[in-house]
């Protein structure tokens, strides 16, 4: 087995701005795992608050390439146990080299990843949009590039129900609110009133990551449902989420990839909350990956690639909110 680190540039296609700031460009890592002839690809898309960079993935990958290349797995879960208490303090790394393991593993049986997993596509979510926060015209003119059933919508601001309400008057589609831990527990109890008529489904992390009691105290009182993002990174999350939130957003780059997402899922299942998945800044390899698992999901965010002008690779496609799998098999996707 060979493996080799690609550092992709990703150029938004507009600049991207959430409260925590801005950016027109982010460095994603880019594992190829080749076997016998087969080449298999996992994708991550670092975080810098985390301290971590593509670089430092590919350092650490360097590090321990042999371990990986000469360690005989049959199942991807193996091989992630195996380096976890190697890699395990970089989830980012972790998710590419899962990704491509899973990839890898359902290519070498000839069945796409999801028919490996035992799953059925014939009824899946659609995906939403993102709008990033700008000045309310140019909000509205993204909209309006992409038709989707669905948007979210990054908010933050002190007039987020201003650009609601300017929004909702463009289109009848589905809004999803991020608030990207912007809110006090106060403003989200009284703006999901209004927001439940301006025909918004849930609001993503209002509070801070950290302020599960507050959470908990207005959980029951919210006119919409709440989902975790920044409070539910990985396996353990979950848990502390348990009555706090009405379901958890599973990011497969955050959580360490494909093997801890499904237990994520899993448990989150065991306590009746939603499920959604969120994607980063990232090619159609990541897009891909989280493809294969839309039907254990009741919501899906997986525009990264369309937010991109420079997208390396080919796989999933999205359009119009519906996801257009690829013809090869494992994750289907590839770099050209």
């Amino acid at each position: 087995m060979e493996l080799k680190a690609h550092i992709v540039y990703l150029k938004s296609r507009y600049p991207f701005r959430i409260t925590h700031g801005v950016r027109t460009e982010t460095a994603s890592f880019i594992l190829e795992m080749e076997d016998q002839g087969i080449k298999a690809y996992g994708e991550a898309t670092p975080v810098p608050y985390y301290g971590i960079t593509p670089e430092s993935m590919a350092e650490l990958l360097e590090k321990y390439k042999e371990e990986i290349t000469s360690y005989q797995w049959h199942h991807p879960e193996e091989l992630w146990a195996y380096m976890d208490d190697k890699i395990g303090h970089n989830r980012f790394l972790q998710c590419a080299l899962d990704i491509a393991a899973y990839d890898m593993w359902a290519k070498r049986s000839g069945l796409k990843l999801y028919e490996k997993l035992g799953l059925n596509i014939d009824s899946v979510p659609y995906s939403n949009y993102t709008i990033g926060l700008d000045e309310i015209p140019e909000m509205v003119r993204k909209m309006k590039e992409f038709d989707f059933p669905v948007y979210k919508i990054k908010l933050g601001t002190d007039h987020d129900l201003e650009i609601l309400r300017a929004l909702r008057a463009e289109t009848n589609a589905v809004f999803r609110v991020d608030a990207n831990t912007a809110w006090t527990a106060e403003q989200t109890v009284e703006y999901a009133e209004e927001m439940k008529a301006l025909g918004v489904e849930f609001i993503e992390q209002p509070l801070k990551s950290k302020e599960y009691e507050e959470m908990e105290s207005i959980v029951n009182k919210t006119a919409l449902p709440i989902i975790a993002d920044e409070s539910c990174i990985e396996e353990a999350d979950v848990q502390r989420c348990i009555g706090r939130f009405h379901g958890v957003n599973v990011k497969l780059a955050k959580c360490g990839g494909i093997t801890p997402a499904l237990r994520m899922i899993k448990e989150a299942r065991k306590h009746n909350m939603k499920v959604m998945m969120g994607c980063m800044t990232e090619s159609s390899i990541g897009i891909s990956a989280i493809a294969q698992l839309l039907p254990l999901l009741d919501y899906v965010d997986m525009d990264g690639a369309l937010l991109i002008s420079n997208d390396p690779a080919k796989g999933a496609e999205v359009v119009k909110g519906k996801v257009i799998y690829p013809e090869g098999n494992g994750i289907g996707a590839f770099l050209i």
